[in-house]
C-alpha cells in the first residue's frame, strides 16, 4: 500500500480558526486572518471540539493518491459518501496480469497462500482467454477478484475525515482499510496538527467504545498510537 498526500488547503488550521471566529465577529475574514496567531488558532479549535461545532472544518480539503490497495478496500471506501473519488477503470485497462493484495492471514499460511496463488493464476488465464475471444474488457472483468489491486484519488474535507478515522482506525475495521486510516491520520497530523489532534478510534478520543457488546475489548494504548504516528 502506498498513500501520498498530494495536496491540501494551505494553512488548514488557520482557515478553520478564521471560519470559526467569523461567525461571532463584526470584523472581516481578511482582518481575522491576519491577527490569528498560533495560540489563538489553538484556542478557537479547542473550543470547536468542546462545543461539537464541526462545520468550520468543512472548509479544508485533503487529496490523497492511493495505490497497491485492493478492490475489497475500495468497495468499503466509497461508503464514505461525502468525498470525491477517481479510480482506475477495469473497463478500459487490460487486467491480464493484474497485481493482487494478499491478506496477512493467507501469507502466513503456506498451504493457504499456495491455494490463493493457484486460483489467482486460473483467474488470470480465464480473463486472458475471454479477451482473446473478443469479449469486451468491461465484461471479462466480471472474473476479476476482490484481491485485484487498484489505484484511487480521494479527496475529503476534514469533517469527513473525522468520521472516516473514527470508524476505520477501530480494531474492528477490516485490516486493510484500518492500515489505510492510520496512515492517513499520520500524514494529516503532519500538516494540520491542531485540526486532527483529537481524531482516531473512539476508545482513544473519547475513552470508551460505542460498540457495546460488539466491542473488541482492546482499547488502543498511547504507546501504540505513538508508534503509528512515526513515519
Amino acid at each position: 500500500m502506498k498513500v501520498t498526500l498530494l495536496s491540501f488547503t494551505p494553512e488548514p488550521d488557520r482557515v478553520v480558526a478564521t471560519a470559526a471566529r467569523l461567525c461571532y465577529s463584526p470584523r472581516t475574514a481578511e482582518e481575522l486572518w491576519g491577527e490569528l496567531t498560533l495560540e489563538k488558532q489553538k484556542e478557537f479549535l479547542a473550543k470547536l471540539w468542546s462545543y461539537g461545532h464541526y462545520s468550520p472544518f468543512e472548509h479544508v480539503t485533503f487529496t490523497f493518491a492511493l495505490s497497491g490497495v485492493s478492490r475489497a478496500l475500495s468497495h468499503q471506501l466509497v461508503r464514505h459518501r461525502i468525498a470525491s473519488y477517481a479510480q482506475r477503470s477495469q473497463r478500459y485497462i487490460n487486467e491480464t496480469d493484474f497485481p493482487v493484495v494478499i491478506p496477512p492471514t493467507i501469507q502466513s499460511d503456506v498451504q493457504a497462500e499456495a491455494e490463493f496463488t493457484t486460483v489467482i493464476r486460473q483467474i488470470r488465464e480465464g480473463y486472458k482467454k475471454l479477451v482473446a475471444l473478443g469479449i469486451p474488457k468491461e465484461d471479462a472483468r466480471y472474473l476479476l477478484p476482490n484481491a485485484c489491486a487498484t489505484q484511487l484519488l480521494m479527496s475529503m474535507n476534514a469533517r469527513s475525515l473525522f468520521n472516516f478515522l473514527s470508524l476505520r482506525c477501530c480494531r474492528r475495521a477490516q485490516w486493510e482499510i484500518r492500515e489505510l486510516a492510520w496512515e492517513i491520520r499520520r500524514q494529516v497530523l503532519e500538516v494540520a496538527p491542531l485540526i486532527f489532534a483529537q481524531t482516531g478510534p473512539p476508545c482513544l478520543v473519547k475513552g470508551k467504545c460505542p460498540e457495546g457488546p460488539l466491542t473488541c475489548g482492546e482499547p488502543y494504548t498511547r504507546e501504540e498510537v505513538e508508534e503509528k504516528d512515526r513515519p
